[in-house]
């Protein structure tokens, strides 16, 4: 029995808090070798990254992945457009409900299955400012909650 191993490469926490997550989907994604190695380094950052369809293909703009520094020539431009990989009534899906219904892609991170370089991209909505004062409001309440709790089991 083969064991999937999953480790997380990077993850856009900045997503949680600017959109409501509504769906997930798991990507491939197109990569040069440097990088992979790269991403295997943790030199990756995903907080102005978003999704596009074009052409009946989907595209991630913005990640940025620096140069693997023991590549040469083979290093490519670290905030290139790269093409996801999924199939193509999942993109024709998500396609249908980015122009309608006011959802955009946003990815949410990037990791190993495996060998293979994964990105989990959001369905997303996006919050206005009293969604996001009353999401912080909330984690704060349940902190408060939580020290309370551990106050008083002591």
């Amino acid at each position: 029995m083969e064991k999937r191993g999953i480790k997380i490469a990077a993850q856009n926490r900045k997503a949680h808090h600017d959109y409501f997550v509504e769906d997930r989907y798991e990507s491939g994604i197109q990569l040069a070798g440097t990088e992979v190695k790269s991403i295997r380094a943790g030199t990756l950052n995903l907080k102005d990254a978003y999704c596009t369809v074009k052409d009946g293909e989907l595209w991630v703009h913005g990640m940025h992945i620096s140069p693997y520094e023991k590549g040469n020539i083979f290093n490519k431009d670290p905030v290139r457009p790269r093409r996801l990989l999924m199939h193509r009534r999942e993109i024709r899906k998500l396609h249908a409900l980015v122009k309608q219904d006011g959802y955009t892609l946003v990815p949410l991170s990037v990791y190993f299955k495996d060998a293979r370089v994964k990105l989990e991209v959001g369905l997303c909505k996006g919050k206005k400012n009293y969604d996001k004062r009353d999401s912080a409001a909330r984690r704060d309440a349940s902190r408060e909650i939580d020290r309370a709790m551990k106050e008083r089991n002591r």
